[in-house]
């Protein structure tokens, strides 16, 4: 299992650990999207209406989402520390921490890199010596107890226009490739770049392979995934709610701020890029907003946002 956090990057460009970090994403992520598609082939989903963006039949164009606070609400990992606890991994004393910064996450939409430093080093601790089939399997059950109703609606949608367009769709996050890609399955996504954690016959090290997929080596992994693919960034499409994914946002030719914090949302309207906010369901500075997320878009993220101030979990 990767690391159950985040590292912040101690400066904006890539460093060869963030490149290492990209390239071992890409190349875990390109191992499973096979699996995906003919998994996604054996439950085909309701026809949707043709968008006008994403250009219908364009193999060269992809989609990369961010994960936290952009397809998901709140962060994936602290859901999953939740799991863990539940099964005895760690004691109670942990998820406490793992709840507060959780609270922090939510009301804040912003990633604290000490709290994320602090789970990423206690997640490590906590899986070392576990099969990495067990931490799979275990994912598999945490998605449908903490994942499943937190999947925002609108951002769905918008990713579900690119794949009627017969384009792939990726998760890219810090958040562990193992469980990156359990969630990618579950929403019918191509694949998941994520962080990489070090096993041995199959066996977790407590050890990263790079850093963790985060800021700069965000946009590393998207770069080596896109080679990999023969894909044309110029025709791709971004999507995330953090400043901290700007790298990541300025590679493709379509960047998407979703739910953005307020750094990403100034940056977003300086240079036009697209807005929307699935928090409160309004439509956020629109800047050629995309057909998909239409009107059933907007009252699914109404009604998720509604939802989310109902329930105290």
């Amino acid at each position: 299992m990767a690391a159950l956090g985040w590292l912040t990057p101690r400066r904006r460009s890539a460093t060869a650990r963030s490149v290492l970090a990209g390239e071992a994403s890409a190349e875990a992520a390109r191992k499973t999207s096979q699996e995906l598609e003919e998994l996604a082939q054996a439950s085909p989903g309701v026809p949707a209406e043709e968008p006008a963006f994403p250009v219908l039949g364009d193999v060269r164009a992809a989609a990369f989402f961010d994960l936290d606070n952009t397809v998901m609400q709140g962060a994936a990992i602290f859901h999953f520390g939740r799991g863990l606890h539940k099964r005895k991994f760690f004691e109670t004393r942990d998820l406490a921490r793992f709840a507060w910064q959780q609270a922090w996450f939510r009301l804040a939409g912003i990633e604290d890199p000490e709290h994320m430093q602090e789970a990423r080093d206690s997640a490590l601790s906590i899986v070392k010596g576990h099969r990495v089939a067990e931490l799979m399997s275990i994912g598999e059950e945490i998605y449908d107890e903490y994942m499943a109703e937190r999947i925002w609606p609108g951002t769905r949608a918008l990713a579900e226009a690119h794949l009627d367009a017969g384009q792939k769709v990726w998760l890219v996050t810090a958040a562990p490739v193992e469980i990156a890609t359990v969630i990618a399955r579950r929403l019918g996504l191509t694949g998941a770049l994520g962080t990489v954690a070090e096993s041995v016959n199959g066996v977790y090290t407590g050890k990263l392979v790079g850093e963790p997929l985060h800021g700069p080596a965000k946009a590393e992994a998207v770069r080596a995934l896109a080679a990999a693919e023969g894909l044309d960034l110029s025709r791709c499409a971004a999507y995330s709610d953090s400043h901290n994914d700007i790298p990541m946002l300025s590679l493709v030719g379509h960047p998407y701020a979703i739910n953005p914090d307020s750094k990403l949302r100034k940056h977003a309207r300086d240079l036009e890029w697209r807005l929307r906010d699935y928090r409160t369901g309004r439509k956020a500075a629109k800047v050629g907003i995309p057909a998909a997320a239409g009107v059933g878009a907007v009252a699914g993220g109404t009604a998720a946002a509604i939802a989310l101030h109902r329930r105290r979990r």
